[in-house]
């Protein structure tokens, strides 16, 4: 992250997405803007920028109010906004002559010449200029010359982010730090330089670092001990924070904030300590003599101890500090049925920053008036055409902001805690692009479901299959496939991935309609050295066929056509060569197989998909062309291989009878069903 504090010595801005405020504790509703300028930056392949004002325009504008208690300066606002990966903080010197100018002035000489921005997040009661005359409508007005988007803050969250301050400030006048804590989002910290003091605290065996806070509008609270984290010299330390008049020593009766640091004897004279308050542990006191302070403190001591034992068996704070940001959208087509049954299981989803979106595919049934009568909190995007399943999700997504989409069929019914593993896993595994829960019947629930089971993988001459589903083999799940492992695709009925990487990578192949389209998706993202993994601690539970029935000719038509698309843009030319005449080969054989069931309609669907794919076969060199300049431009490493049986899965299911995926030759894994 780059600070900025001179306006003359900008650099020049890519894309830039802006976002202005005065940002006063960095809390959790902060956070929330903070991450929206992020998304909204990684999908314009921009840089991420706040504005932020010192100091604060309260004290430019009424320099005789004393009122104004600062929650961080601005010192540690920067050490905040540094945690989550801002491009850069701009901190304007706010002065008299910067709050004289107009809204014109405002937007054409600060934000249009400075930053060149092409969004500007804001809230919908933002003013700016002098006497306030400038609003988000004006802002608005005046973007659709210069060039840029305002992206508006519902009143709602706007509202929240006043009382969360609110809040803050009371908690903290009542020295309740660890609500404030809850509100913030991380600790409240005092910070300053170690000056000397009367060395009292060495003759009771308590050396403490007297701080000076500096800036006279920092709140500061209630005397009291306070259990503390300190940080210097890039350690941190645990210790006790005094503050207060010190009254058993009354010919030094003067307000001090002093920290004993446990565990520690170097001379830090005149360097910055931060200090995180953790705990609130009792009032400042009036004791008899120096001897019963030495007791008193060492009780002190030893409840501070205990404090931060009992913190070491708790989960710490999010060091995101906020949890990210997870849309769930579902894609729908005439499902009504599907939103009525399922949709229900969905909103009781347990995770704390969740969106749920159904995305309507140009429904011809009731579908939108369904969700607008029973679930108005559900946002709804109306496409006005039925795109099918990849281009449906292409057009949708690129009206959704979130760090992650969970891609979800509407036939899908989930338990309530089924999103947290997923996105932690995510979270703590950078690497992962994409991943997905096991899949299991919605109608035999023992039992895997089709449409993905426990993870998706590839034969050496592109067969897709699954971990617990092997063509029209379906496992029972007995605990065989309960681990976490990489796979090389993760299915579509309920798919999360990585928002910025979703558009970076192309997306899904429009033309696909459906099938397909997401082992395509996967494919590019394993070729840019990527993993796809699935994550066993969720399960959900799919209607399967609900969307598009599995054994019907537009699906074999889709399966045969999309599967050798999805080759031509993915295999290395020399691959190409012989495996794309050897799969006609094999497609013509399947059509054998048809015709022994008496599917007619089936053979008259692999002539039907040649054909497409022969015509479309150039459309699809271009693709591959345009799609590679994608894997580059996202290229974490070498292409990822794993997942990919070196075998032939046809060979070993018809010709070997191998129809469970743990007894497959030569998929060197140790998955084996439970006794």
């Amino acid at each position: 992250m780059k600070v900025h504090q001179a306006l003359d010595q900008l650099p020049k801005f890519n894309n830039a997405v802006v976002t202005i405020g005065s940002f006063d504790g960095v809390h959790c509703g902060h956070q929330k803007i903070i991450q929206k300028v992020k998304q909204l930056a990684q999908r314009v392949e921009g840089e991420s920028i706040l504005i932020t004002f010192h100091p604060h325009p309260r004290q430019v504008i009424y320099p005789k109010d004393q009122s104004l208690k600062l929650i961080t300066t601005i010192e540690e606002k920067v050490r905040l906004f540094e945690q989550f990966g801002l491009d850069h903080v701009v901190i304007v010197p706010f002065t008299i002559e910067f709050s004289q100018m107009s809204a014109d002035e405002y937007i054409q000489k600060f934000l249009t010449d400075k930053f060149n921005p092409k969004y500007i997040v804001i809230g919908y009661d933002h003013r700016f200029g002098l006497n306030r005359q400038g609003d988000i409508n004006y802002l608005q007005h005046h973007g659709q010359r210069a060039g840029f988007k305002v992206v508006e803050i519902p009143k709602q969250e706007v509202d929240d982010i006043a009382v969360s301050s609110t809040k803050i400030r009371k908690a903290l006048d009542i020295g309740d730090v660890k609500n404030a804590q809850l509100l913030l989002g991380h600790y409240f910290t005092l910070s300053g330089k170690v000056v000397h003091g009367q060395k009292i605290g060495n003759t009771l065996g308590f050396p403490t670092a007297n701080i000076d806070l500096k800036n006279k509008f920092k709140l500061v609270p209630p005397n009291g001990i306070y259990a503390v984290h300190i940080h210097w010299d890039g350690e941190v330390y645990d210790g006790m924070l005094y503050i207060g008049n010190r009254p058993t020593i009354k010919e030094h009766n003067n307000q001090t904030i002093e920290v004993n640091i446990f565990d520690f004897n170097q001379n830090i004279y005149g360097e910055v300590l931060v200090v995180e308050l953790v705990s609130y542990i009792r009032d400042d006191m009036q004791l008899e003599s120096l001897d019963e302070l030495k007791k008193q403190l060492l009780s002190d001591k030893k409840k501070t101890e205990e404090i931060f034992q009992k913190q070491q068996s708790q989960p710490a704070i999010n060091s995101r500090l906020v949890l990210p940001e997870v849309a769930i959208v579902i894609l729908n087509y005439n499902g009504k049925g599907h939103l009525e049954k399922f949709l229900p299981s969905v909103q009781k989803s347990l995770y704390d920053n969740l969106e749920i979106i159904v995305a309507d595919n140009g429904s011809t049934d009731d579908s939108v008036a369904f969700l607008q009568k029973n679930y108005p909190q559900v946002k709804c995007l109306q496409l006005t055409t039925n795109y099918g399943f990849a281009e449906g999700y292409n057009q949708a997504l690129e009206l959704v902001d979130a760090d992650y989409y969970v891609l979800l069929n509407s036939d899908v019914e989930v338990p309530t805690d089924w999103v947290r593993p997923l996105i932690s896993y995510m979270e703590n595994n950078q690497e992962v692009a994409a991943c997905q829960p096991k899949i299991k019947a919605y109608h035999q629930k023992d039992t895997f479901e089709y449409a993905g089971a426990a993870g998706g993988w590839l034969d050496s001459l592109g067969y897709p299959f699954c971990r617990g589903r092997i063509f029209d083999f379906v496992e029972k799940d007995n605990g065989q496939y309960d681990q976490n492992s990489e796979i090389f695709w993760a299915s579509g009925a309920a798919l999360v991935i990585r928002a910025p990487l979703f558009h970076k990578i192309g997306g899904f192949d429009g033309d696909y309609f459906a099938h397909a389209e997401e082992i395509d998706l996967c494919w590019r993202l394993k070729r840019a050295g990527y993993k796809i993994e699935v994550v066993s601690d969720s399960e959900v539970y799919h209607v399967g066929g609900g969307t598009l029935e599995y054994n019907t000719p537009r699906k074999a038509f889709l399966n045969f056509r999309n599967s050798l698309f999805t080759l031509l843009k993915n295999e290395p030319v020399e691959k190409l060569i012989w495996l794309l005449p050897l799969r006609l080969i094999m497609d013509a054989l399947a059509g054998v197989l048809f015709l022994s069931q008496g599917k007619f309609q089936h053979i008259i669907s692999i002539i039907k998909a040649h054909w497409s794919f022969l015509g479309g076969a150039g459309k699809a060199w271009q693709k591959r062309r345009f799609y590679n300049q994608r894997i580059k431009s996202v290229r974490i490493g070498p292409a990822n291989t794993g997942a990919i049986f070196r075998g032939s899965i046809v060979w070993q299911y018809y010709g070997l009878g191998k129809k469970r995926f743990y007894q497959l030759e030569e998929t060197r894994i140790v998955e084996k069903p439970e006794s």
